[in-house]
């Protein structure tokens, strides 16, 4: 008896390869393609907002760096704060020249404001200046300001003597002039100015923007003004513009330094940087939430297959399938169908971001961190959100799957 149980032949132990388990898996999306892109949509939707937030992020981090680079940080605005003493408060007559004294100093350049309203023509009543501030400006300001023309030139030597104007990006769009055209002329004050030039937009001195440079000369000569510089545009040398900073309203009022706001112009677009980043964050936790909404459809839909395949899992079994095959083959189904997610949502996601940056013309960058990141949390939560159904679908007994109709 013991030699006939002996010579029973071997059966041979069920084995599952790699791609038998990949095969088998993707089977169970393809016979339910509907269901399974449905549930793939919650995860694409996460991924592609994930990588376009962040990518839009760092392309618009890039642009700002770039910016910034262009202008430089190591521009310091000057100009008469809010003292201890009763009544207006402004800087000593001979500010700019205490100020070129400091060594790391190498670019100075001053302006006054000076009273009255600027006007298309002399038809147009005085009250109705549309918020353009005339400015006796140097000759350097634009340099200062690293500042380029739209048209025309900026003031000289010569021309700074004479009645001639040169209009701030955003007061020229108000006086409906895009170009010079021969002797155009407009009214500054109480005198007909020509218009020499038109400034592109200065990032880091809006109110120049908005104002009508005339020269220092002109201003005494024909609009009577001869007041001391209200502002000024200091560049020091990067690696000393604190050290330059801490020691400027000392320097400018030394008796009350306090009467001195010394600011940096930069900060301003620091801080957009900053508020960029925290807007970023915000989005980056609505992705998230996105994530898990996907990764909680992707376990709904496989404890779902797991119910409705019963039949299958005990066939399979009982034709020598282990429990570690069935395991598998659901693992597998939700990988792929979270990592098919997570794909697509990250090709989304890099097109969004390529279309946003042309039309804003930003510089297009996709961190290797968010696609990475993009892959990795598909894949975990695919897995998470298996575990569990093909736990399940492991467990159980061939002969009661089998029973099940």
């Amino acid at each position: 008896m013991t030699d006939q149980f002996n010579n029973r032949p071997d059966i041979p132990v069920s084995h599952l390869g790699v791609l038998d388990i990949i095969r088998v898996g993707g089977s169970g999306l393809k016979t339910r393609r509907f269901r399974a892109v449905l549930s793939a949509i919650g995860i694409t939707i996460g991924i592609a907002t994930l990588v376009g937030i962040l990518g839009l992020s760092e392309s618009g981090s890039a642009d700002l760096i770039k910016e910034l680079d262009a202008l430089g940080t190591n521009l310091l605005t000057v100009q008469a704060g809010e003292g201890f003493q009763a009544g207006q408060v402004s800087l000593p007559a001979d500010a700019a020249s205490m100020i070129k004294r400091i060594d790391p100093v190498y670019e100075v350049a001053t302006i006054s404001r000076v009273s009255g309203g600027v006007f298309r023509n002399d038809l147009i009543e005085d009250g109705r200046t549309r918020g353009i501030t005339i400015f006796a400006g140097d000759l350097n300001l634009v340099k200062a300001q690293r500042g380029s023309l739209k048209a025309g030139a900026y003031l000289t030597d010569t021309t700074s003597e004479f009645p001639i104007v040169v209009l701030g990006a955003v007061a020229a769009e108000r006086l409906g002039i895009s170009e010079i055209l021969g002797d155009q002329k407009i009214v500054v004050g109480d005198t007909w100015f020509t218009v020499g030039g038109i400034l592109n937009p200065l990032h880091l001195a809006a109110d120049l923007d908005r104002g009508a440079i005339i020269g220092y000369g002109a201003a005494e000569k024909f609009l009577d003004h001869d007041d001391p510089a209200d502002v000024v545009y200091v560049r020091a040398y990067p690696e000393h513009v604190n050290d330059v900073r801490s020691v400027m309203a000392a320097t400018v009022n030394p008796q009350n330094p306090e009467e001195v706001q010394v600011s940096r112009a930069s900060d301003v677009l620091e801080a957009r940087a900053a508020a960029t980043t925290t807007f970023t964050s915000l989005f980056v936790g609505l992705g998230a939430v996105a994530l898990l909404v996907g990764g909680v459809g992707i376990a709904n839909v496989m404890v779902m297959a797991v119910i409705e395949r019963r039949n299958e899992i005990g066939l399979r079994r009982a034709l020598g399938a282990t429990r570690f095959h069935i395991a598998s083959q659901f693992l597998t189904e939700s990988l792929l169908l979270s990592t098919i997610g997570g794909v697509t949502g990250i090709l989304i996601g890099i097109l969004a971001t390529a279309v946003f940056t042309i039309i804003k013309d930003w510089i297009l960058v996709i961190p290797g961190y968010a696609i990475m990141g993009g892959i990795i949390s598909s894949i975990l939560i695919g897995g998470i959100a298996g575990f569990y159904p093909a736990l399940r679908a492991a467990n159980l007994s061939p002969t009661e799957a089998l029973r099940t109709k």
